[in-house]
């Protein structure tokens, strides 16, 4: 793209005022020394992969009933049509039920009883009988089930209405605890999910030319350029440039650097893109010995700037 020198210091200008401490005469005043057309290349293979892995389920047994008759397909068995993404979203997961998975287990918990001696007020006597304990001393009258005043006077224990005896504050001696794996049910459905994920790779290259070397690839890679190369196919393959070696091997170098795709995964779709970025260096001299430079990228004219000569000497910005 072909930029006159007063665009060119329109938008130095603009950025330099989104910069509040930078000093705003060189980019008024300094000269344009030098204007060069410098274009940058980013390459870009999005490879869009599907993985699939078993999870197991287990809720406690409401008494419904159970899906266990016939075969259980495998993972990659499952029709995921209805949960699939966009091609080449950055990622989506999908949680779903493998069908006849389903199968009721006892809690080993509780041995299907659904409950569980509680240990505070049932122990084991020398027979090995379990042996409970309907209540306990209480701990505020020390048995008595009066409490005693500083005036000589007597008074009922509230704790234990008197008795000087309290119920087990655990299951208030019941002497049985609902189990808490199963919540009572004294069994769980065990079931299979497959759990699918979709995931784009992305491998990306940038090559420029040696006057825009010192800007970032991430500058040029952010930037908006023009498409000169698209192609989408299960396993794409370099592209071949007639009128230009360079950008043969560069397609070469991004498909022979592709992402490694993981062993249990599938490779869904992938799509190659090159696109040419424009890029203007600019060159600014105040006329004696002091100068900078600057680029202007993409279509959409973004200056990036590194070294402005007159930057706050606090660096407060």
């Amino acid at each position: 793209q072909s930029l006159q020198e007063d665009e060119i210091r329109d938008l130095l200008i603009d950025h330099v005022h989104h910069h509040c401490c930078w000093g705003k005469r060189p980019a008024w005043s300094w000269k344009i020394s030098k204007v060069e057309d410098c274009n940058a290349y980013v390459g870009t293979l999005e490879t869009f992969i599907e993985e699939r892995d078993l999870v197991e389920e287990c809720v406690p047994y409401d008494g419904r009933i159970i899906d266990e008759g016939g075969r259980a397909p495998g993972p990659w068995e499952l029709d995921t049509r209805s949960h699939f993404p966009p091609l080449f979203v950055s990622s989506k997961e999908a949680l779903i039920k493998v069908p006849h998975s389903e199968s009721v287990e006892q809690c080993t918990g509780c041995l299907g009883q659904g409950d569980i001696a509680c240990h505070v007020c049932t122990i084991y006597d020398d027979s090995g009988n379990l042996q409970q304990r309907k209540k306990f001393t209480c701990s505020r009258c020390n048995g008595r089930g009066l409490i005693a005043h500083l005036d000589g006077s007597d008074s009922s224990c509230k704790e234990c209405k008197g008795s000087g005896k309290v119920y087990c504050p655990r299951c208030h001696s019941r002497g049985l605890l609902a189990c808490e794996h199963c919540k009572s049910a004294g069994s769980f459905v065990s079931s299979m999910s497959v759990r699918v994920k979709w995931r784009t790779l992305l491998s990306r290259k940038v090559i420029a030319s040696s006057h825009a070397a010192s800007v970032p690839d991430d500058v040029f890679q952010r930037a908006k350029g023009v498409e000169l190369y698209c192609h989408e196919s299960q396993q794409c393959q370099a592209a071949d440039f007639q009128d230009s070696a360079l950008l043969s091997r560069f397609s070469q170098e991004i498909i022979r650097e592709r992402a490694t795709v993981p062993p249990a995964a599938r490779v869904v779709s992938e799509r190659h893109r090159i696109t040419v970025v424009p890029v203007t260096r600019v060159l600014m001299s105040d006329g004696k010995r002091r100068w900078f430079k600057f680029y202007i990228v993409g279509l959409k004219k973004e200056v990036y700037l590194k070294n402005y000569p007159q930057k706050c000497c606090c660096q407060c910005c």
